[in-house]
């Protein structure tokens, strides 16, 4: 089965949360039922926060979902709790000062391309997206250079 490409957008709260949990386990909103039936051992994850608007890290899904109620992460919607949920690795991490961008990536992602150049924004609502397997390693690629440059080198 091929890998699928998945894009989580997060608060940064939830983001230093799932961190705190040390990137074991993400949740979904409710309302994806259908997309979290769809991930699979394997699948990859690309974590986006909004509010710095950035990319923060990626995971490979390590398990099928579940159904968990159980307080974790926070919503503006009240009774959210992100009951969807399978466990993960992570893959790279960036610190919160090394994230990168997405006003940076906004014009190289074909993902992006789906909306006009000046509301490149649209393409992070929603709390998940399938994105292309291209975009996904480049953007990975990227934070693996930030991640191995020394100390006082980071852009």
């Amino acid at each position: 089965m091929a890998t699928t490409y998945w894009l989580l957008v997060g608060t940064p709260g939830n983001f230093r949360k799932s961190r705190e949990m040390g990137f074991t386990v993400q949740g979904v909103k409710s309302r994806h039922r259908a997309k979290a039936e769809k991930m699979r051992p394997g699948d990859r994850v690309m974590l986006y926060v909004t509010g710095v608007q950035a990319f923060a890290g990626t995971a490979t899904i390590t398990s099928t979902y579940w159904e968990e109620h159980t307080p974790v992460w926070t919503s503006e919607k009240k009774g959210e709790d992100y009951p969807w949920r399978f466990k993960v690795t992570p893959d790279v991490l960036l610190d919160e000062k090394d994230f990168l961008p997405a006003a940076d990536w906004a014009t190289k992602l074909a993902y992006v391309q789906k909306w006009p150049p000046a509301h490149w924004r649209l393409a992070f609502q929603g709390n998940v997206h399938i994105i292309p397997e291209g975009d996904f390693a480049a953007l990975e690629s990227a934070m693996r250079a930030v991640v191995k440059q020394p100390a006082g080198r980071r852009p």
